[in-house]
C-alpha cells in the first residue's frame, strides 16, 4: 500500500489544506531557520562582493600604478 492509495480516498480539503498546514506547523521553525540562513548568508556573500569591489575600486582610483609589474 502506497502513498498514492492512502491520500485517494480522502477529501480535496484534507489533501490540498490540512495535511500542509499540519507540515508547516510541524517543521515551520525548521523552514524558517533555514530560509534565514540562507537569506543571512547572501547578505554576507553580497557585503563581502560591495566590500571588495570598492576596496578594488580606491586602489586603482588612489594608486594607480601599484600593482602594475611590482610583483
Amino acid at each position: 500500500m502506497g502513498a498514492r492509495e492512502v491520500f485517494i480516498g480522502l477529501p480535496w480539503w484534507v489533501k490540498w489544506i490540512a495535511i500542509p498546514v499540519l507540515a508547516l506547523f510541524i517543521f515551520g521553525g525548521l523552514i524558517a531557520s533555514v530560509v534565514g540562513f540562507v537569506v543571512g548568508l547572501l547578505f554576507k556573500i553580497l557585503v563581502f562582493v560591495a566590500l571588495v569591489g570598492g576596496l578594488i575600486y580606491v586602489v586603482r582610483k588612489f594608486f594607480p600604478s601599484s600593482g602594475r609589474g611590482s610583483w
